[in-house]
Parts: structure tokens; C-alpha cells; sequence
């Protein structure tokens, strides 16, 4: 299961659409240790005024990646993450996972490439 959901939520998600405050929190209450790497990177573009900020920690266990991995490969999660931060998210592998501001353009597209993808594989994570 990817999220935690109350019953509350659960029942008015059936009724209609919910807001995307309801929805991050239940992302954060869900995916703690995701919503902390998320949280951080963004700290860390409105601290240092960055065009972009990466992840380069591996999880500590299976469960983190998990959560790492359940947010960033839901559509829908990606979208009320993006909104909530205004920030732009990618990701390579179990664990690198970068935000952008909506203007680094270049930092971004070299992101996605091919080559970095490439560059970025090691035989430690060949199972992430």
C-alpha cells in the first residue's frame, strides 16, 4: 500500500475531490522518511539560492526506499509534491532524487539525459 489513508479522507475522496493540503498531509503522515528527503532538498534551494538540489544518501533500509521509490513512481504524488513546494522533482535510482526551480531548465534537461543516468550507476546499486 502506498499511503495511510483515514477514514475521513478515505470517505470524502469518495464523495469528491479532496485539496491538494489534504493530500500532502497524508503524504507526510504516510511516507515520513520520503517527505524528509523531499522537505530537506527544498531547504536546502531556498537556503543556498540553488538552481537545484540532489539526494546522494542511500536509504538506510528497504523500508525508506520503499518510500522513496512509492512517491516518486505515483503521478498524482509527484504532482501535489511539485505544487506544494513549487519545485520540479526527478530521479535516477533507488535514491538520487533532485528538485529544480521551475527556471533551472538546463540543470534539469542534463538531469534526465541518458548520459546522466549512465554516469550515475554503480554496482552497489545495481538492486536498489
Amino acid at each position: 500500500m502506498s499511503l495511510t489513508v483515514s477514514p475521513e479522507l478515505l470517505d470524502k475522496a469518495r464523495r469528491g475531490p479532496v485539496t491538494d493540503d489534504e493530500f500532502i498531509a497524508c503524504i507526510r503522515e504516510s511516507l515520513p522518511y520520503a517527505w524528509d528527503v523531499i522537505t530537506r532538498l527544498a531547504e536546502q534551494i531556498a537556503t543556498d539560492r540553488l538552481d537545484y538540489a540532489a539526494n546522494e544518501v542511500p536509504p538506510p533500509g528497504e523500508k525508506e526506499r520503499g518510500q522513496l521509490l512509492r512517491l516518486l513512481a505515483s503521478d498524482a504524488m509527484r504532482g501535489a509534491v511539485q505544487r506544494h513546494f513549487g519545485l520540479r522533482l526527478a530521479f535516477q535510482n533507488c535514491h538520487k532524487v533532485a528538485l529544480f526551480r521551475p527556471d533551472a531548465e538546463t540543470a534539469y534537461q542534463d538531469f534526465i539525459t541518458p548520459r546522466a543516468q549512465l554516469l550515475n550507476q554503480s554496482p552497489e546499486l545495481v538492486d536498489c
